[in-house]
């Protein structure tokens, strides 16, 4: 092939890439959305549907949680049957889950529905980063990832007032609905552009899906989750009682199914060597603490504004905006200018301006009962804020500090993973935290101000736990590798070397060619993964 044919056959010369980038951009839009639109509308759909505290429960964490679970294997489908294609299967899905979400005639259909849509989502965002490989030479990849980061932030922020604005707007009469019916269009769109300008991809090397890795995590995931969420609406049964421990014999077998593997393929769901690295290894716990955490918090918040001070959606997101805002403009002065220059002491300090936020927020709502206002609350929600953005980016960045370059991507993807899992966490412990302080006649103020500052202690205790841990992550909490590694997808052939890196900067391959396939298995080392869902 000639030298112009080859600058012709290049992603750089590709004119549909950018459009290919705004699909992309789309669909990890829609995922943010829907993570965070929910709960400024969980009051009113609560009302609506008659729903148990229960099923407000699972309607918020039955999609993080299926999300969390399908991750990895979504990432290995992809790899097999190609990217493009479980991406665009994916999208349809994610809009028909929408749709019936949106027509939802109670609590159990709308719990189904947000589970259908996290596993659909699952499989659609492991794509993005590996699509995006493929789509793009590298020395676009840094433009592109801006846009990736900006349209993360816009998720986390804007979802809480999208979602009151359409629920408060009663949208055709519809009350909440719209904010997953507004999903449709922009899901059509998608597929339609989608299938057009998105390139296909596979691994180079077919990796084998773990379907029984799958199984146990899964198993083991219900038997924690489930009771902790409806165990203290049952009066906490034997049969929970005794699902919660038994489900730590599951994660065993699990992991002795990992090890297994690993002899025997290769092809394990989770790279277990990785915990051998003493930092990983605690930022993994930090990582668990901190999504838990925040899961509860954001739950909590959302019914103690709307339910406890009797404020409307509209008044209660733009309450919160400020915290998203300085959150969100934190975290990225952190990651560029604070990081590099004192490592993990900004996590550190971020634990502890979380800390302050939470008391302070705590001491007005028991102070000022059912007369707080958006005034009062201005300092304690731009103190946690802060505290927030310090963590939320810099942290994937501190735990992949001391991550073997070859394990790179596996462990970026097990720390999103973990985030998600430990949303799913701090939404089940709304039940013990929150829902055992409200008497089951209780539906408005006192009760739920009480329970809302009882909650805050569970928040700041998980965040002093998890400031302790930040001792054990490398004092530069800055990533040492420099290549690019296999993703969460699961390639377990080793790395490129760093001259293979260079000859691919220097001529960039066609989005067809093995060489581009396998880059477009990998997620550059230096990204942090996603942590904008963590304002879920």
């Amino acid at each position: 092939m000639s030298s112009a044919s080859e600058a012709a056959a290049t992603p750089a010369a590709d004119p549909k890439r950018w459009v290919a980038l705004a699909v992309l951009l789309t669909a990890t839009l829609l995922d943010l959305l829907d993570a965070t639109i929910i709960n400024i509308a969980v009051p009113s759909i609560q009302r609506d549907i008659d729903a148990s505290n229960t099923a407000v429960q699972w309607i918020t964490a039955g999609y993080t949680l299926s999300f969390a679970i399908g991750l990895i294997t979504g990432g290995r489908l992809g790899d097999i049957f190609g990217r493009k294609k479980v991406f665009l299967l994916a999208m349809a899905g994610f809009t028909v889950a929408s749709a019936l979400s949106g027509v939802a005639t109670g609590p159990d259909m709308l719990i189904v529905t947000r589970i259908l849509q996290g596993l659909m989502a699952s499989l659609m965002v492991p794509q993005v980063l590996s699509i995006m490989q493929v789509t793009f030479a590298p020395q676009e990849m840094g433009r592109a990832f801006g846009m990736f980061g900006a349209v993360s932030g816009i998720g986390a922020v804007s979802g809480p007032v999208l979602g009151a604005l359409l629920t408060e707007g009663d949208v055709f009469g519809l009350s909440w609905r719209p904010i997953f019916l507004v999903n449709i269009p922009v899901g059509i769109i998608g597929l339609i552009l989608g299938r057009r300008y998105l390139n296909e991809s596979k691994a180079p090397s077919t990796p084998r899906l773990d379907l029984v890795g799958v199984v146990l995590a899964t198993l083991g995931l219900l038997m924690l989750l489930y009771p902790l969420t409806r165990g203290q609406e049952l009066g906490w049964p034997a049969w929970s009682l005794v699902c919660m421990p038994a489900s730590l014999l599951v994660f065993a077998g699990f992991v002795l199914h990992q090890r297994s593997k690993i002899r025997r393929d290769g092809f394990p769901l989770v790279e277990l060597s990785l915990f051998k690295v003493r930092s990983f290894s605690a930022g993994i716990v930090v990582q668990l603490i901190f999504g838990t955490a925040f899961g509860l918090f954001s739950l909590t918040g959302a019914l103690y504004m709307q339910i406890g001070l009797g404020w409307t959606p509209v008044h209660s997101a733009l309450t919160s905006l400020m915290f998203g805002v300085t959150m969100s403009v934190t975290a990225i002065f952190s990651i560029q200018k604070l990081v590099p220059r004192f490592g993990r002491k900004v996590l550190q300090t971020g634990a502890l301006l979380l800390i302050a936020g939470l008391a302070i927020y705590g001491w007005l709502a028991r102070e000022h009962g059912t007369g707080v206002t958006t005034t009062l609350l201005i300092v304690p929600l731009v103190v946690a804020g802060a505290g927030l953005g310090m963590i939320m980016a810099p942290l994937t960045s501190a735990v992949l500090s001391e991550v073997p370059g070859e394990h790179a991507g596996s462990a970026s993807g097990l720390v999103n993973t973990v985030n998600q899992l430990g949303l799913s966490f701090g939404l089940g412990l709304t039940s013990v935290t929150f829902f055992t302080s409200v008497p089951s006649n209780a539906t408005s103020g006192k009760p739920y101000i009480g329970a809302f500052t009882d909650s805050l202690w569970w928040v700041g205790g998980g965040m002093a736990l998890a400031f302790l841990l930040m001792f054990a992550l490398p004092k530069s909490a800055q990533p040492q590798f420099a290549a690019p590694e296999p993703s969460e997808a699961g390639d377990a052939g080793p790395a490129p070397e760093a001259k293979g890196a260079t000859e691919a900067t220097e001529a960039p391959e066609s989005p067809e060619s093995p060489e581009a396939t396998e880059r477009a298995s990998q997620v550059p080392a230096s990204e942090p993964a996603p942590a904008s869902r963590a304002t879920a």
